[in-house]
């Protein structure tokens, strides 16, 4: 994915769920586009820089979105968080048709939003004699023991997510869950027992069923101004679903 024309500012607050004021290199204040409805543990942090694509659409009435986020890393360059949900299906689109992803190479048909019995999957992959459903489910929350862990927050509708994926399973057909990991600062990535244990619990099970369970990571490039502009998953992290979270 290529990202031209993207803005620097320095983020003051984010608000109302929709809106996040940011503060450019001329000191003018805007009001962004915060295309993120999720709780943003660990991610919403103001006086971090912040990048923001514009708007040529006339009739919108915010100029701007906010895309990335640059949060300190110990001992290490800060990492950049894509706080756009919007970005991860397209991610994922792009590398299964560039063979990115080996355990979902070589379908031979792609149909978005695949309508399933009471729900609709991001993905649904046919080849000769298979049928794999894939969920995908962006991941930007780095707890500080240094481990991504999802969901940010309690999440019902991702937890019938993985119903519906145990479901495919017990038809006979192929279903994974691919954790798109929209943080470079995330290696390893585990279910957030401590914010949604339901989830935690059924995610085990569903696995446990023969649910698939993949994480991959974004890589960023930026260009010779230090502006990010392409991104792409192209990092396979490992999955840990024992992993005790941290106390907090």
């Amino acid at each position: 994915m290529e990202y031209t024309q993207l803005t620097s500012g320095i983020l003051v607050r984010r608000y109302k769920r929709f809106l996040a004021d940011v503060r450019l290199a001329s000191g003018e204040e805007v009001v962004a586009h915060c295309p993120n409805t999720g709780s943003m543990r660990a991610v919403n942090v103001p006086g971090c820089r912040v990048w923001l694509s514009p708007s040529h659409n006339p009739a919108r009435k915010l100029a701007w979105t906010w895309e990335w986020i640059e949060l300190p890393m110990p001992g290490a360059e800060p990492a950049l968080v894509s706080v756009h949900t919007g970005r991860a299906n397209a991610w994922v689109e792009e590398a299964l048709s560039a063979g990115c992803i080996a355990e979902l190479a070589g379908y031979t048909t792609l149909k978005r939003e695949a309508k399933v019995e009471g729900a609709r999957l991001d993905f649904r992959l046919t080849e000769a004699r298979q049928t794999t459903h894939v969920e995908v489910k962006q991941v930007t929350l780095r707890e500080d023991d240094g481990h991504g862990y999802f969901p940010d927050s309690v999440s019902e509708r991702g937890r019938r997510h993985l119903e519906s994926l145990a479901a495919r399973v017990a038809l006979g057909e192929r279903a994974v869950l691919l954790f798109c990991v929209a943080h470079t600062g995330i290696d390893t990535v585990a279910p957030a027992a401590h914010l949604d244990p339901g989830y935690a619990e059924t995610l085990r099970r569903v696995a446990a069923q023969g649910v698939e369970v993949l994480a991959y990571g974004v890589s960023v490039t930026r260009n010779t101004a230090g502006v990010p502009c392409q991104a792409m998953l192209t990092r396979r992290l490992p999955v840990d679903l024992a992993r005790q979270p941290p106390n907090v």
